[in-house]
């Protein structure tokens, strides 16, 4: 929870808002439409769904129950027309059946961690300031980035630490934390980071800014599965869509980005047997492309927001039901 109790709108700018709700726009204009937020946060993408569509009615999905306190108040102008429920993502089809909503005319994904928990000290994202080493986006389950470290096997450290945070130098950090761990378990954020620096080689911090970002990214999507989740939330996605509803996803690296990739262009393929010398209807694509590849924020975005330089911004359009 913010200590200052700022004004809610100051506290989060949402990452390549105009250009996503372009994007959205042209399902969202007919009386009814629903838009899903899956990913809350702060509420900013969700208020902007709501001023800039006002036949729509929004669904928004947060695991964190601090999120939904939250954007609960910002959002509490528009009543009914917003619905917020506490889950992850990938449950929105079970969130949809509880509410009797059996297709919805836009999706929206951002990615990665809110403001709200990078802002936050005590819940441990940011490796610029020591706090305790939790790193759950709902911190009323599962396990926290100090058990991962302390717990888990070097041989499954080093597996994340490659495979989530794209770390070259995993097995030198795994050592390193293994002696430490013996010593005296982790417990803050600070300890690890300088831990970090004096095991990486020089050439190493050089490059690529903070020498822990890619250690905590790792560690921050294994405590919250988090390409396990968005690997059943885009399918589950796309499925939701009305004929002629549409999907937007903003992802912050390349793992969350190539998944979303994969999912979109699969759609965007006619599935017919190969050596048909015509496509029938129902093989046909179910998703046009929106975006020529992933669109990147502007010069002037990231100028006045940092945290936009990494966002890649994907969409597509529902053409036809599933065979």
């Amino acid at each position: 929870m913010t200590t200052n109790e700022q004004p809610i709108g100051e506290l989060h700018s949402p990452v390549m808002l105009q250009r996503s709700l372009d994007l959205l726009a042209p399902a969202l204009t007919e009386p009814g439409s629903y838009v899903v937020d899956c990913t809350l946060g702060m509420g900013g993408h969700s208020e902007a769904l709501l001023g800039a569509f006002p036949e729509a009615r929004l669904i928004a999905l947060d695991r964190d129950p601090e999120a939904l306190r939250l954007a609960g108040r910002r959002l509490a102008r528009y009543g009914d027309r917003a619905t917020l429920v506490h889950a992850v993502y990938d449950e929105l089809p079970d969130v949809l059946e509880r509410l009797g909503v059996p297709r919805v005319q836009g999706v929206l994904f951002d990615l990665g961690v809110s403001s709200l928990q990078l802002d936050e000290a005590g819940r441990g994202f940011a490796y610029a300031q020591d706090a305790p080493l939790d790193m759950r986006m709902d911190q009323t389950t599962g396990i926290s980035a100090a058990e991962v470290l302390n717990t888990y096997p070097p041989g499954d450290l080093v597996r994340i630490l490659r495979a989530y945070g794209e770390e070259k130098q995993a097995k030198r950090i795994v050592e390193a934390v293994v002696r430490e761990r013996a010593k005296e378990p982790f417990a803050g954020s600070g300890r690890l980071v300088e831990l970090i620096r004096d095991a990486l080689p020089q050439a190493a911090k050089r490059t690529g800014g903070n020498p822990a970002k890619r250690t905590f990214q790792a560690l921050r999507t294994e405590v919250n599965g988090e390409l396990a989740v968005l690997e059943r939330a885009l399918p589950a996605a796309v499925g939701a869509l009305a004929v002629g509803g549409r999907i937007a996803v903003l992802s912050y690296h390349s793992l969350e980005d190539r998944m979303v990739k994969g999912v979109l262009a699969a759609g965007a393929q006619h599935t017919a047997p190969s050596g048909l010398p015509v496509v029938p209807e129902e093989y046909q694509p179910r998703l046009k492309l929106l975006t020529r590849g992933a669109e990147l924020p502007t010069e002037e975005e990231i100028s006045a927001n940092r945290r936009a330089a990494p966002a890649r911004l994907r969409a597509a359009e529902r053409i036809r039901e599933a065979r």
